[in-house]
């Protein structure tokens, strides 16, 4: 993720011998050795990635086209897979068919239904969804022992009223009931929630007469709550199970057949009273189904267990509210909004880029098959004046085109209505199993490393590669529920800045090279994917938290070593006192972080000006990156201290880097690989005794590093670690940016709230092809990157000022028209 880079480190040769015995001995061993090179490289050779690309890009289409014609065919919503159907993941936590469903809290509830009235009709079980629901707005409300009676509550603040009016049997009363709310002038209900069934097969004994007249009733009551429908909502609620072995005696003939064949009149009475091709009243059965996990914990076999209580009534505030506050990890009866005028933009931008390119494409051909009359003096075919310029434009406008299609698959997973969403559901089996699985990986796909000096390039892109993949298992998998895994997590965050520390200070301690064009290339590849998708994902440039980080520290590390006086390698060569100079530089730095993290208002002022505020803010608060920025504020000055320490060492020839050889004397390496492994199992041992996130992240920032080092010294101390690294992990590592910024929108949804489901019913094979399909964007991408960076950064100075200018003033343009129209998506400090 960070942009580490390790230029000018040389190759260290092994000058082992191997005699006649050992080779004997170890012909076996070398044997299997070659076996496991060939089969790697026989993998290697048949699925290359721009295969998997074209196999990415077919399942992309043909997913594409199924979504697409289930939902135009199926005549499926978010909203009927809300109401129908679901499941449960846990014991507590249910999920709806295809789309996630929001956990609602008062102050949400009370907005959302601020100024309504809401009526429940019916019998106990109605009842209790209403005091379920009555007790989301007011958590403080308890149940009152009334039965056989009407119930009122009112919210005078929001003007909200909520009443449950008993009527047991879907019959005159409740039509009467009903026709009154229809008069003209009569205060109708903003959402009505009705149903009823058992009481009807109680009184009568389960007659089948009684099913005939239940029937014809709920017929004759369809009309109306047809009319109530059009200037409000409308619930019929099905009736749930019963636990038939502990019912009792007065209720035995309350059995589930008689449940189902109520339920099924019901549903055809409604669809047989719709005024339109479409019933406006809607079922609610989801209830049902969790019911049929959960009645046998019911104390009476009839009344539903709290579990159930709170599915159904969540299910409800889903379909009520959800398209009024839209929040963003509620993706069920959310309407999407119509693309913004930047967002028109882009799209046009990219369909103009295709068009320039078929044009051009054409235009080539054209001059390529016309003949062209030969020179009468030189008898040469002359070649067309022309021919240069298209031919030059060809190579950005492809580069665009890929982008375009990759967007374009951006906004289809996180922004459109053509593929499901589901929630995250944290259990230590879908962290830890994935983790296994991708270490077993990294370790088939060990090799001996081109070099040997600690930290070498090789070594720092598998560090990279593993971390980022633990980070994505701890995304998808909700595990920052979880804070012994949060906590080794924030370490690898902090590992990442680490990492930029190091290897910036590296490269500008041995380039030297503090030019315009190294600037802008680095900035461009770290931003480059992010101001793309805060256009087309309409999305704040601090929503993707990171980026922003390293592009500030790497602004830091820059203005930091390149004011004067610029001390690098070959004059503090000349002497030590160059050395007092960096330290000093790192001492002013330190002073400055410790200024910022412990005067929150010296922050707030220098952050908070517009239009800098506006790279910094999320929600229009910049609390988000006050929090992101402290969290890890040490970590890349530590970064800085530890490679100056290590090159100043290294130059003094201090540590042994050869092949094979430790890093220190074996008395010191000793010592502290043994102090290094103390310091794993005691953080552990920490974070697994933490009792909150806050008080954790307290002392992170001052304890990461050591946690770092630790690592650092294990993994390079002994030669044998620093010969080999994972080449599986290595690969991941290359685009661990890319990965981590995709997963957002294309591996994730809902802004990382949920999860893209790709083949629902499957969740195995769904996160195979999701992932599959994130990769090979992710690698897409990163080589769009580097394409562009190649074409859009000139190394003529003067070219690239006013390329900079230029940008400046567009971005400033774009800051200044989109003020106020971002959309507002909170950030949990879990993730």
């Amino acid at each position: 993720m960070a942009l580490t880079t390790e230029e000018g480190r040389g190759v260290v040769a092994s000058d082992a011998s191997v005699g006649l015995t050992a080779a004997c001995c170890h012909g076996g061993a070398k044997m299997a050795g070659l076996a496991y090179s060939l089969g790697k490289r026989e993998i290697n050779q048949h699925f290359t990635i721009k295969n998997a690309k074209l196999i990415s890009l077919v399942l992309v289409t043909l997913l594409v086209i199924f979504h697409a014609a289930s939902r135009y065919f199926g005549g499926g919503d978010s909203c009927e897979w809300l109401l129908s159907s679901g499941r449960y993941l846990g014991e507590n936590v249910w999920q709806p068919y295809g789309c996630m469903m929001h956990k609602y809290k008062s102050t949400e509830a009370k907005t959302c239904l601020s100024e309504k009235r809401v009526v429940f009709l019916g019998d106990s079980r109605i009842r209790q969804l209403f005091y379920s629901f009555i007790q989301v707005i007011d958590p403080g409300r308890r149940e009152e022992v009334i039965k056989h009676a009407d119930i009122s509550f009112e919210e005078k603040s929001f003007s909200l009223y909520v009443d449950f009016l008993w009527y047991p049997e879907a019959n005159n009363s409740m039509k009467e009931r009903l026709i009154s709310w229809t008069h003209e002038g009569s205060a109708k209900p903003d959402v009505v929630i009705l149903g009823a069934a058992t009481w009807s097969i109680k009184l009568h004994g389960g007659r089948r007469e009684t099913l005939k007249q239940y029937k014809d009733n709920v017929t004759a009551i369809g009309t109306h709550l047809e009319s109530l429908a059009k200037h409000g909502e409308v619930y019929w609620v099905l009736q749930d199970p019963v636990n038939e072995e502990v019912l009792l005696n007065n209720r035995k003939m309350i059995t589930n057949q008689q449940l189902e064949q109520y339920n099924e009149a019901a549903v055809n009475a409604l669809s047989s009273s719709k005024s339109s091709n479409r019933s406006r009243v809607k079922l609610l059965a989801a209830s049902r189904q969790a019911t049929l996990e959960t009645i046998s914990q019911s104390d009476d076999g009839l009344h539903f267990p709290e579990s159930t209580r709170n599915v159904g009534v969540m299910v409800l505030m889903n379909a009520v509210c959800n398209k009024r506050l839209r929040p963003i990890d509620g993706s069920c009866c959310q309407t999407l909004p119509p693309p913004n005028l930047l967002q028109k933009l882009s799209a046009c931008f990219f369909v103009g880029s295709a068009l320039i390119l078929l044009t051009l494409h054409l235009l080539c051909n054209n001059r390529h098959h016309r003949p062209v009359p030969p020179d009468v003096e030189s008898l040469e075919e002359k070649k067309p004046a022309t021919a240069a310029a298209p031919m030059g434009l060809k190579a950005p406008l492809q580069i665009l085109c890929r982008m375009g299609v990759i967007m374009a698959y951006f906004y289809l997973c996180d922004r459109a209505d053509v593929f499901m969403k589901e929630q995250k559901f944290y259990t230590h089996s879908t962290f830890f199993i994935p983790l296994i699985y991708i270490f077993v990986l990294g370790v088939f796909y060990s090799e001996n490393s081109k070099e040997t000096k600690l930290l070498n390039r090789e070594q720092t892109d598998e560090w990279k590669g593993w971390m980022q993949l633990v980070i994505l298992i701890y995304h998808i998998s909700g595990a920052s529920a979880f804070i012994p895994v949060y906590m080794h997590v924030r370490v690898l965050v902090a590992a990442y800045l680490f990492q930029t520390g190091y290897g910036h200070f590296s490269f500008f301690w041995l380039k030297g090279d503090f030019g315009l064009y190294r600037v802008c290339q680095v900035l461009f590849r770290l931003n480059f994917l992010v101001l793309v998708l805060c256009v087309v994902m309409d999305r704040p440039y601090q929503f993707y938290y990171f980026v922003p980080l390293v592009t500030f520290w790497f602004i830091i590390i820059y203005g930091t070593l390149a004011m004067w006086p610029q001390i690098l390698q070959k004059r503090a060569n000349t002497s030590s006192m160059w050395h007092l100079g960096v330290l000093a530089k790192l001492l002013g730095l330190l002073v400055f972080i410790c200024i910022f993290a412990y005067s929150q208002s010296v922050f707030d002022s220098i952050f908070s000006v517009w239009p800098i505020s506006k790279l910094f803010e999320l929600n229009g608060s910049i609390s988000e990156w006050w929090f992101r920025w402290k969290l890890d504020r040490f970590a890349v000055i530590h970064g800085m201290l530890f490679a100056f320490i290590y090159l100043v060492l290294q130059k003094r020839q201090v540590l042994s880097e050869g092949k094979g050889e430790t890093l220190f004397s074996a008395r010191i390496s000793n010592l502290l690989l043994f102090l290094s492994v103390i310091t794993f199992i005691t953080y552990s041992v920490w974070a697994s005794n933490c009792k909150s996130k806050s008080e954790c992240n307290e002392m992170h920032p001052y304890i990461s590093v050591v946690q770092i080092l630790a690592f650092i010294l294990i993994r390079n101390i002994p030669g044998y670690a620093r010969s080999i690294y994972s080449s599986f992990f290595a690969w991941f590592g290359k685009i661990s940016l890319e990965l981590f910024i995709c997963q957002y929108h294309i591996w994730l949804a809902a802004d990382t709230k949920g999860i893209l489901i790709l083949i629902p019913g499957n969740p195995s094979l769904n996160i195979m092809v999701s992932s599959f399909i994130f990769v090979c964007v992710a690698h897409e991408v990163s080589l769009i990157t580097n394409d562009l960076a190649q074409v859009v950064i000139p190394k003529d100075t003067v070219a690239l000022l006013k390329r900079v200018v230029a940008v400046g003033v567009v971005a400033l343009l774009v800051q200044l028209t989109t003020r106020d129209s971002w959309t507002k998506s909170k950030f949990d400090h879990g993730a």
